[in-house]
């Protein structure tokens, strides 16, 4: 079954659309949607304030995509760990639900400005926000926040917690 889902892939996907390297890997299709992406990303960057109050609301989600260790070692009170690696179609319909259309808060360590375990700063670039906001967008999953300032993650607003 798998080996005729590929076939049909290959036999309907442009030629352009894919690498040269693996049919399975379609890197203009990825900066198309890193394009599509921006400006929508640029207006959905909240203060902390705002994050904490939509995060309050019912059927929210904060979703924390850190390794399952970071996460243990400390998040976001309320936040749910399904770690990037992780994202498949089946994997962020168990953890969102049915909701395409359900609200999801996400942060990274580069919102903190501790600079030590769990949320050691990640190269600007490469800010695990980025990378998260992408997929979900692109799993189709649009309704998408993002704490969108440095904070200290020891100051109570915050809502630091540990699972140690």
């Amino acid at each position: 079954m798998r080996i005729l889902a590929l076939a049909l892939f290959l036999l309907t996907t442009p030629l352009a659309a894919q690498d040269a390297g693996s049919p399975l890997i379609d890197y203009a299709g990825f900066r198309a949607l890193t394009s599509e992406v921006q400006p929508v990303r640029s207006e959905r960057l909240v203060s902390l304030a705002q994050f904490k109050a939509r995060a309050a609301r019912p059927d929210v989600l904060v979703l924390d995509t850190r390794s399952a260790q970071a996460f243990k070692e400390g998040h976001i009170a309320g936040a749910i760990n399904l770690p990037l690696p992780d994202f498949t179609a089946e994997s962020l319909a168990e953890i969102i639900g049915t909701n395409p259309d359900r609200e999801i808060l996400i942060y990274c360590n580069n919102n903190f400005t501790n600079n030590r375990r769990p949320v050691v700063t990640k190269a600007l670039p490469l800010a695990l926000n980025i990378q998260t906001f992408i997929n979900l967008y692109g799993y189709g999953y649009k309704n998408v926040w993002e704490l969108g300032e440095a904070v200290d993650m020891d100051d109570p607003r915050v809502g630091w917690t540990s699972t140690k």
